[in-house]
C-alpha cells in the first residue's frame, strides 16, 4: 500500500493502524502520522514504530493514502492547511467522520481528488468492526478494494451506495450501543432473580456473541433461528411472548427509524 498517512491519531486511527501493521499490510515505517499535540504523536511513534511528522501539510506530502481521522468540525481547518499540497500528491483520501459526504469532502479538499468515504464501528478497537464504504466519482475500483482491505484488517467490510449511509449508520454505527444495552437489560433481569451483577453481565454477553456467531455461519434466517430454540409451551416463548406483548420488534425498528432521522439531519 505504499506510503499511508493519518491526520489524527485517536482511538479509531490506533485500531486501524494496529490492525495494518499485525496483518501484515504494511510495514511500521511506511505509516507517517500528526496530531495536534507534539508530545501525543512522538509517544505514539514510540510505541508502536510509525513515523511521526510535524505537520499535517508533511502527511499529505508524502501519504500516497491519506486517512482523515479528526471529528468533522476540524475538517474545513486542516483542508485550508492541506489543500494544496493534496492538488500537487494527489493521495487517495479516506475520510472515517460521520456526516461529511463525498461532495462536501470534494469541496472542502478538491473535487478533482480520488475520495472515498469509510464508516467504522466501535467494534473495530478489538478488530470485530464493521466498515462501509463508498467512494466518488475519480477513485478506481483499485482505490476502493485497497481501502477495503485496509479495513477488513480491523473486522468485516461491505461497500454500499452513499445513499445507504444512514441505514447503515442505524444498524452497524449505533447499534452497538442498542447491543450494549440490551445485554444490561438481561443481566438486570438475572439480577432481580438473585445473580451478582458481573456474573450475569459475563453470561449475558456470550449469549449475545455465540448468537450472533451463529446467525453469521447458518444459512437458516434469524427468524428460523428463533423457531430452533422455541418448544412448545416452553420458556423461551413465553419470554418471546412478553417480549412482543411490549413491543420489542416494533421498539427495535422505531430506533433504527430514529438514528436514520436524526442522520438525515444532521447532514443538512
Amino acid at each position: 500500500m505504499a506510503t499511508i498517512g493519518f491526520i489524527g491519531i485517536g482511538n479509531m486511527a490506533s485500531a486501524i493502524i494496529g490492525g495494518l501493521i499485525d496483518g501484515g499490510l504494511v510495514s511500521a515505517s511506511d505509516i507517517v502520522v500528526s496530531s495536534f499535540t507534539a508530545a501525543k504523536r512522538q509517544a505514539f511513534a514510540e510505541r508502536t514504530g510509525v513515523r511521526a511528522l510535524d505537520s499535517n501539510s508533511q502527511v499529505a506530502a508524502e501519504a500516497d493514502v491519506l486517512v482523515l481521522a479528526v471529528k468533522p468540525q476540524k475538517f474545513a481547518e486542516i483542508a485550508d492547511e492541506i489543500r494544496d499540497d493534496l492538488g500537487s500528491n494527489q493521495p487517495l483520501v479516506v475520510s472515517i467522520a460521520a456526516g461529511l459526504s463525498l461532495a462536501q469532502l470534494g469541496e472542502l479538499f478538491g473535487s478533482d481528488l480520488r475520495i472515498t468515504r469509510v464508516m467504522p464501528n466501535v467494534n473495530s478497537r478489538i478488530g470485530q468492526g464493521m466498515s462501509a464504504v463508498c467512494a466518488n466519482e475519480n477513485a478506481s475500483e483499485s482505490d476502493v478494494a485497497t481501502v477495503v482491505t485496509a479495513f477488513e484488517s480491523i473486522g468485516e467490510v461491505v461497500t454500499i451506495p452513499e445513499a445507504q449511509f444512514s441505514a447503515y449508520t442505524a444498524i452497524a454505527g449505533s447499534s452497538p450501543a442498542f447491543a450494549f444495552l440490551f445485554i444490561d437489560a438481561l443481566s438486570r433481569g438475572a439480577v432481580a432473580a438473585g445473580m451478582p451483577k458481573a456474573q450475569a453481565t459475563k453470561i449475558a454477553a456470550q449469549a449475545v456473541l455465540g448468537s450472533a456467531a451463529l446467525v453469521k455461519s447458518s444459512d437458516a434466517s434469524p427468524w428460523d433461528l428463533i423457531d430452533q430454540v422455541c418448544s412448545p409451551a416452553g420458556t423461551t416463548v413465553a419470554g418471546l411472548l412478553s417480549l412482543e406483548g411490549d413491543g420489542f420488534l416494533a421498539s427495535v425498528a422505531d430506533a433504527v427509524a430514529a438514528v436514520i432521522k436524526r442522520d438525515q439531519e444532521l447532514a443538512g
